[in-house]
């Protein structure tokens, strides 16, 4: 991998960052560093901590998921700086809160998470991910920082949590 300097990111430089803990947390541990598709994959390593969270009551969820959201600026920065790449592939926090936000919706309308909405979720969120519809793309050109690389996919899960929110609202007896 290179770095808009043209130099080189080597392996060893992510080895040597996923031994310290923001990092780690930022690199979606370990999962960013997938060859192909790394925010796929961190959205997909996001599933086991969301299950996780989904079990704790509605309020506290929420608190959760803003402490992710705020630390979440700090940890993509301070990654980004040490990779010297604004919003370096790599970086998948960012991800991870949003698939988070994203399965908000379940909860909200009184639903248990189940593997169709949990599928259904994981797609949404990597459809607006990937297309940045306005205003997503034009949050990820123009803000920069800890808080740009995080704020693009909070609003690509805000689209895809009221996506879900409707199609959990029309077939509720379904599933």
């Amino acid at each position: 991998m290179t770095n808009p300097r043209g130099t080189s990111i080597l392996l060893s430089d992510f080895v040597t960052l996923l031994r310290q803990p923001v990092p780690l947390l930022a690199l979606g541990f370990g999962s960013g560093l997938a060859p192909k598709a790394p925010g796929t994959v961190g959205t997909l390593a996001a599933i086991p901590l969301y299950l996780v969270i989904a079990q704790l009551p509605l309020p506290l969820q929420f608190a959760v998921i803003l402490l992710s959201f705020v630390a979440g600026i700090y940890l993509c920065q301070s990654t980004a700086d040490a990779l010297g790449v604004h919003d370096h592939p790599a970086i998948v926090w960012d991800e991870f809160v949003g698939f988070w936000v994203t399965m908000l919706a379940v909860p909200l309308l009184g639903m248990q998470p189940t593997v169709v909405w949990i599928v259904a979720g994981f797609i949404l969120f990597r459809l607006f991910d990937i297309l940045k519809p306005w205003p997503i793309g034009w949050a990820d050109e123009t803000i920069h920082g800890g808080f740009g690389i995080m704020l693009d996919d909070l609003l690509a899960a805000i689209y895809a949590g009221s996506i879900l929110s409707v199609l959990l609202w029309l077939s509720p007896a379904i599933y």
